[in-house]
């Protein structure tokens, strides 16, 4: 299909200059002057002790196994990062014997967080898998959406540390089984609207038909078994309610196993698209055409033209985690999507005509992870260096495969890579820290900078045990500068806005994404690295639609967080 442009073109972007000179990371014995590169902060200290219930039983159903997510958030507005985490729940094959619940954390500012879960009101009620943080009513307090095998529930922020489930009077209640879901403005009207991921149809009596496993025992089905679903795409109203708009289009005609979901721009178009990891069937990739005709919205799914449908053998594979960045600085968007054992996790390279080409087996990462399995991820710049790193969570699905499997475990170890001055990703797990050196089974990741440092941590779920909080050591004399952008022409989020900056004679450059990883949300703050650069030469944000302004700033100064309003700048 023909490549779209906006009139604006791509702002300079061609111009993004190579990588900036990186950290010299070195395997140096770890000591409290040298700590790792993220060290994992245990309940004791943190004060979070809720742990998941995934409801395990002798019938194995399959939601058990795919649970949970979890976000960073600041539900307060006190520019500290809360934590919230997606517990199970009463269903249709679990009936709880004590009360289940989700949890809210409130950072005390000190390393420690506060469980106001109960005040908050955001306990929950079904099955919960994922959650999606976003200001669909621009009024500058972030929502809640927490999707579930069950119904989902949209929680309204009521600015005073309360929350009230608007679910049915906005229309967005979802029966069925959904799992990530992202906040974006698909129509550029300056009102975030909402995807859903459903993943297969599990009614009826059908939930156990793959019978057993090499054990006898029933294990957790394939999900090649049951009949996929289309996901749900709503429209903001602007008055509190959604309509579904995705009938009659090709989000209601691709019938998927939705797992993970990143709202990106893969042809600089100035329109937000969707990329969709699905299990045991084709990805989706949907291009956003703008209007259609008889009120419909154009969306072309291009997933297979595009090379990021199937497996380079052309084979479906089992998608979960999903994430975009700019990976090589070229200025487009590149995609990444994590499969489980023996069908590699791919890196998709944008060669910005609506094609990829898959670049794991040249980035090691194909090799990596052959036996594993990978939910939760996410690419950032862990050490402020200006350059996209990636983090992966990983674990089997099957909680029975170490007993028939020689190689392939459950619990599996995270993996972190590095990129270096030849743009390559590196492996540096071995010297990522002590949590790199265990074993999970992890679910959803999330990363934000709950410490206000400026490096960005991670909160990963795990399946059945408390979530693993890592608090990040890597970005140690490396300069950066955070932003926090509100929009005001545009949604209030900025998702879709374009941010330059250039540092140390490097221009660099970043789409300000949202969804991504599985079934998780991350800091809305965007953190820019500029390495041992001491100054923030110059700083332009170009708003997504409807907007037409573009933020110029020059000189600042960095290691600190800064608050800029469109059209008025730093407040």
């Amino acid at each position: 299909m023909p490549m779209r442009f906006s009139r604006r073109g791509f702002l300079r972007l061609g111009m993004v200059a190579g990588a900036a000179k990186v950290l010299h990371i070195h395997s140096q014995p770890q000591s409290p002057t040298n700590p790792p590169l993220f060290s994992e902060v245990p309940p004791e200290i943190s004060g979070i002790h809720w742990v998941h219930e995934n409801a395990m039983s002798e019938s194995r159903f399959l939601p058990e196994a795919l649970g949970p997510g979890c976000a960073f958030l600041d539900y307060d507005n006190d520019g500290w990062m809360d934590i919230f985490l997606v517990n199970s729940g009463p269903s249709d094959f679990w009936k709880p014997t004590k009360p289940v619940r989700n949890a809210l954390y409130k950072n005390n500012r000190d390393g420690t967080f506060t469980d106001m879960t109960e005040k908050a009101g955001v306990s929950g009620a079904y099955f919960g898998m994922g959650v999606a943080v976003g200001d669909y009513d621009n009024d500058g307090w972030p929502d809640i959406f927490v999707t579930s095998y069950g119904k989902c529930i949209l929680y309204k922020n009521n600015h005073d540390g309360t929350f009230t489930d608007v679910t049915e009077k906005a229309g967005v209640a979802t029966p069925g089984w959904t799992t990530s879901a992202v906040w974006f403005d698909y129509d550029n009207d300056g009102r975030l609207d909402l995807f859903v991921c459903s993943f297969v149809d599990y009614t009826g009596v059908r939930k156990l038909e793959c019978g057993n496993n090499q054990l006898g025992k029933n294990y957790y089905c394939v999900p090649r078994l049951f009949k996929p679903t289309a996901s749900f795409l709503y429209h903001n109203n602007r008055d509190g309610t959604f309509t579904e708009v995705s009938k009659g289009t090709a989000i209601a005609e691709a019938l998927g196993k939705g797992l993970g979901v990143v709202a990106t721009d893969i042809n600089n178009d100035g329109r937000m698209d969707l990329f969709v990891a699905n299990d045991t069937v084709q990805n989706f990739l949907f291009v956003n055409g703008g209007p259609g005709k008889n009120g419909h919205w154009n969306w072309d799914e291009i997933a297979l033209q595009s090379g990021v449908g199937f497996s380079e053998s052309g084979r479906t594979r089992s998608g979960m985690g999903v994430d975009a960045a700019d990976l090589n600085a070229d200025g487009w968007q590149d995609l990444f999507v994590a499969n489980v054992d023996h069908e590699f996790y791919s890196v998709y390279i944008n060669d910005k005509d609506e094609t990829f080409h898959d670049a794991a087996q040249r980035e090691g990462v194909a090799n990596d992870t052959r036996l594993m399995s990978g939910w939760g991820l996410k690419y950032f710049d862990y050490d402020n260096d200006g350059l996209v790193d990636l983090i992966l969570a990983n674990g089997h699905p099957d909680d029975m495969i170490d007993s028939y499997s020689m190689q392939v475990k459950y619990k599996e170890p995270l993996l972190l890579y590095h990129q270096g001055e030849d743009g390559k990703l590196h492996n540096v797990s071995q010297i990522a820290g002590p949590a790199f050196q265990q074993q999970f089974a992890a679910r959803g990741l999330a990363v934000g900078d709950y410490d206000n440092d400026g490096a960005l941590d991670v909160i990963i779920g795990i399946n059945g045990d408390h979530p693993v909080l890592l608090r990040n050591n890597g970005a140690k004399g490396n300069n950066w500068l955070g932003l926090k952008l509100e929009g005001v022409t545009c949604n209030r989020d900025a998702i879709g806005a374009r941010i330059i900056w250039k540092a140390g004679g490097r221009l660099r450059s970043r789409l300000k994404n949202n969804g991504g990883s599985y079934l998780s949300s991350h800091d809305m703050r965007e953190v820019l690295g500029i390495g041992a650069a001491s100054v923030i030469d110059e700083l332009e944000i170009h708003w997504p639609a409807p907007s037409t302004h573009t933020e110029k700033l020059s000189k600042l100064a960095p290691n600190r967080y800064i608050h800029i309003i469109e059209g008025k700048g730093i407040v």
